[in-house]
This record gives structure tokens, sequence and C-alpha cells, in this order.
């Protein structure tokens, strides 16, 4: 199965974005692709049951139509760390019970891109972590870098772990989430010099803009490539 494990710096620093504007750079490649978010915490409470905006997003950015849960198997309200919010839920996340539904995306598509939760070891139950997830998927993995003060030591760490892990690093791609942030060359000339993947793409600051339109950022060639 070709497909690929994005995981972040932190929270809120793009990988929603990152992920849906690939699928999008996937598909304009002439690939069939379909996203997967395992787990979600903070999501909407509606008639159909709770839905996620990052999961939506990947969900309507596949090739084919999937049902939500097959997208968002594990979807928690609270906006809160997901192994806390599968504790009051009284829920376990099985990392078995995602590998099984990656799997079968597997066969639907050329494809398939999973988005963690958090950053790379954000717990997801008493035992496994988002790192552990990554493993178990055996999915090379990408850094989403959200370019923002800190940044570097916060990507260096991250990198260090995944590098532990003994996946593969497929690369990163720098998200500038603070359009304010001084020395921007600089610092992605820094983490090229010192992280030890390619780097893919440098994401615009998009104002809201659909993540397709960032799509041809990507140098999705060095992915496909391996």
């Amino acid at each position: 199965m070709n497909g690929w494990f994005v995981t972040g710096t932190d929270t809120g620093i793009g990988k929603t974005f990152v992920s849906v504007a690939l699928m999008h750079a996937l598909r304009a490649r002439g690939l069939s692709v379909l996203g997967m978010k395992p787990v979600a915490s903070g999501c909407r409470a509606t008639a159909a049951g709770l839905r996620n905006d990052d999961a939506l997003m990947l969900q309507e950015a596949g090739s084919s139509p999937l049902g939500y849960a097959e997208v968002n198997p594990y979807a928690f309200e609270p906006p809160i760390a997901p192994h806390i919010a599968a504790h009051q839920a009284g829920v376990s996340v099985d990392v078995a019970v995602i590998a099984d539904g990656v799997d079968a995306l597997g066969t639907r598509a050329d494809c398939v891109v999973v988005e963690g939760v958090g950053g790379w070891r954000v717990p997801l139950s008493e035992r496994a972590d988002v790192a552990a997830l990554a493993a178990a998927l055996g999915l090379p993995v990408i850094l989403v870098v959200g370019l923002r003060l800190g940044c570097l030591n916060h990507a260096l760490l991250t990198a260090e772990s995944i590098e532990r892990s003994g996946l593969g690093f497929a690369g990163w791609v720098v998200n500038l989430v603070d359009p304010h942030m001084a020395s921007v060359a600089e610092n992605v000339q820094d983490l090229m010099l010192r992280l030890p993947a390619p780097l893919l793409g440098v994401m615009p600051h998009m104002h809201g803009r659909p993540p397709r339109l960032a799509a041809p950022a990507l140098n999705i060639e060095r992915l496909l490539q391996h």
C-alpha cells in the first residue's frame, strides 16, 4: 500500500491543511487517494453523530465517497487530549482497529493519507501514542513544521523521535502559521541543514483559503520516488 502518515510539531500547526493539499496534489498527478483521521477530539454534535471539521475536509478531498466512520473511526466531543476524551467516553482507542481500517482504504485507492492527532507523542490510550499508531501502520512519515517562534526545537526533537522509531522519514513541510514571523528564510534554511529528510514544500499563509490552492507548493515527486 502506498501512503503516508502526516504528523506535526504541535497541535494547530496545519496537519489537515497539508494533508488535504497533498491529496489534491496526488489527484492532480492522476492518482486516486483517500484520507483518514483515525482519532479526533473537538467534534461537533450533529443529527448524524459527532463530526470533526478536519475529518470532513479529508473526506471531501478523497477520490471516492467514504462513510464518515471510515475516515474518523474515533470521534470525541470535548476539545481535549484524545486519551482523556476517550476515557471520559468509556472508549479505548484500538490501534489494531485503525490499522485494519487503513488497510481497507488501501485496497480502494492508489494512495492513503493518514493524519495524526496533535503532535508525534500525544497519548491515545494507556499503552499507545501517535508514534505507536504510526509504527503499527508502517507508513513513511511526513512532518509538518508550523513555522513560528520555537519551531526549530520542536522540529528537531520530533524528527529525532521519528528517526528512532525506525519508520521512513519521507520529508517535511513548512507551514507559515505565523505570517508575522521574522527571518522566515533563515529558519527554513537552518532546518534544511539539520533535518535528515527532504523539504517537500513551503506552504504560504492562506488566510482561510482552501488547501487545494496550496497543492502546487508541494513537491510530490520526491514522495513518489520512494
